[in-house]
């Protein structure tokens, strides 16, 4: 038997066709490759927490990219969770949030087009491209199947695939006010009095720039007041999203993410409430399409901010994840036709404004 000598590139290939990835058209640090290495360290891990993901994913491919950061994977991470690829939920007997594997699933965003969910245990494919007749295909951190539109159903209850309507899925909240939510969570911070400092919190500043997301945030202040959101440490596991209620810098109440759900993670109410405080002090988060200059007439859409899970999800169901724009946190490709729509969702469930394209970016 011979030995073979695998030189780093190498490697980085059969890490990807291991992946069931495109070597010739995706890289291993891409957002495809982070996205399906952390779906394949779930699949052997789960439940596990976000930090024991991070760990596994780095310890691997940190041997091929010493520099890779762990923000970048951690930011992979938040994505798979995001899209519904994993749940996160409360241990019972140990209290802290954890990752479970959400159960193989599809949505059809549209027909013949379906949308994959979910992660099988023990490195398992999510379906056997042989029993659907097509291959899966990778988009940033989703993962889609185009097939026939008459078989469709068929094939993806052959391969196990359990249907979700795009509501269930995507589980917009109702339309209210900016100031109806500010006023919720007063009340329910009112209940959860815990006066004191807390050692590692961060907080949102929201007298900075909305279009600069990680500049704003910074550690708490003397001058700080009012309503802040925040992350504070915790013993195991990832940080822990919550509003506070702060005076002269130091917390009076503490109240923890997520309030209203047990399986959505708690950014969706920390992100949902940041722009709700943005809009009350008239600096709300903002927005903007930009064209692609394509025929077919799509429009970029910029974000600055981090959305909601439910609002990633919506954008989902129309856009297609791009390489972000230059100052911009996200980028979809979505059609003409979606502009109004996402415009509405933006504006009245985040109270969110459209800024104008400055030519030449």
């Amino acid at each position: 038997m011979s030995i073979q000598r695998l030189t780093p590139t190498d490697l980085e290939a059969t890490a990807v066709e291991l992946l069931g990835l495109d070597q010739e058209a995706t890289g291993l640090l891409s957002v495809e490759g982070l996205c399906a290495s952390i779906r394949r360290a779930a699949s052997l891990l789960c439940p596990a927490t976000p930090r024991q993901l991070v760990d596994a994913v780095l310890e691997v491919l940190r041997a091929l990219s010493p520099d890779l950061k762990r923000d970048v994977v951690a930011e992979a991470l938040d994505l798979v969770v995001g899209v519904g690829d994993l749940l996160e939920l409360r241990s019972a007997e140990s209290g802290v949030r954890q990752l479970y594997l959400a159960p193989p699933s599809y949505v059809t965003v549209r027909p013949g087009r379906h949308l994959l969910l979910g992660v099988r245990p023990n490195a398992s494919p999510i379906v056997d491209e042989s029993v659907v007749g097509a291959p899966v295909e990778y988009e940033a951190h989703t993962r889609f199947l185009t097939l026939e539109t008459d078989n469709a159903a068929a094939s993806l209850a052959a391969a196990g695939l359990h249907r979700m309507t795009t509501e269930q899925w995507a589980r917009v909240p109702r339309e209210e006010p900016a100031s109806a939510l500010i006023e919720r969570t007063t009340r329910l911070l009112s209940q959860h009095q815990m006066p004191g400092e807390i050692q590692g919190l961060e907080i949102i500043d929201p007298t900075t720039q909305v279009q600069y997301y990680i500049g704003r945030w910074r550690k708490l202040t003397s001058r700080d007041e009012g309503m802040l959101v925040g992350r504070r440490p915790q013993a195991y596991g990832a940080p822990v999203w919550c509003v506070l209620d702060v005076a002269a810098g130091i917390p009076r109440a503490v109240l923890d993410f997520p309030v209203d759900s047990s399986v959505m993670p708690g950014w969706d109410e920390a992100r949902h409430l940041q722009a709700a405080i943005d809009h009350h002090r008239g600096q709300p988060q903002v927005f903007r399409f930009r064209s692609t200059g394509l025929p077919d007439g799509s429009r970029l859409l910029d974000l600055f901010a981090p959305l909601p899970s439910w609002a990633e999800r919506y954008i989902t169901l129309v856009g297609i994840p791009m390489s972000r724009s230059k100052g911009a946190l996200l980028t979809y490709r979505v059609p003409f036709d979606a502009e109004d729509s996402l415009t509405g969702l933006l504006s009245k469930s985040l109270w969110m404004t459209g800024i104008k394209e400055v030519q030449g970016r």
